[in-house]
């Protein structure tokens, strides 16, 4: 067994799965919301995903059966809590949605530019930023909250095209079009 089917047999601790969802992304998304935030954003949507013993172990390969089901699905969305405290996993299951024909979502707390440095020196957050097709960025501000726009919760959050930026190999900011 490699190191991916070995990931794929582990488990990942998630407050919750949300197996058909609309607000989460563009289309009908698959949603995972990881357990465990280094952030805790002041008045945050989901602050029962912060305790990093909270919520349950999922098996990955569970998973990957359950997406696998719905034909009907357009990829994945990471939430959290903060799925980049579960790089490896997230890299492994995100890269069976995309072996399905899925595109992967992600929402962080952290910015795409923090993201970028910590990938330097952490292989599996490398491999999971590289999976992601739409990076929301950037923590809940209270103050900048905002809902008038779509798929970020404030001012200051990014909807981020990565797909698009590797595509045209720039470094520059492409804002996804919502």
């Amino acid at each position: 067994m490699n190191e991916r089917q070995s990931l794929l047999h582990s488990t990942i601790r998630l407050s919750g799965v949300v197996p058909q969802s609309v607000v989460d992304g563009t289309g009908l998304r698959f949603t995972l919301f990881t357990q465990g935030c280094p952030h805790r954003c002041p008045q945050c949507q989901n602050p029962h995903t912060h305790a990093y013993g909270g919520g349950k172990l999922y098996k990955l390969d569970d998973l990957a059966a359950l997406y696998k089901k719905n034909p009907l699905l357009d990829g994945v969305t990471f939430s959290g809590g903060e799925p980049f405290c579960h790089p490896a996993q997230c890299a492994a299951f995100a890269r069976t949605v995309k072996e399905a024909g899925g595109s992967v979502w992600c929402y962080s707390g952290y910015t795409l530019e923090q993201l970028t440095e910590a990938a330097k020196k952490n292989p599996a957050a490398a491999e999971f930023l590289q999976l992601i097709d739409v990076l929301v960025d950037g923590r809940y501000i209270h103050a900048q909250k905002n809902h008038t726009l779509k798929f970020v919760g404030s001012d200051n959050q990014r909807i981020i095209d990565l797909k698009q930026m590797r595509e045209n190999k720039s470094d520059q900011i492409i804002l996804y079009p919502v």
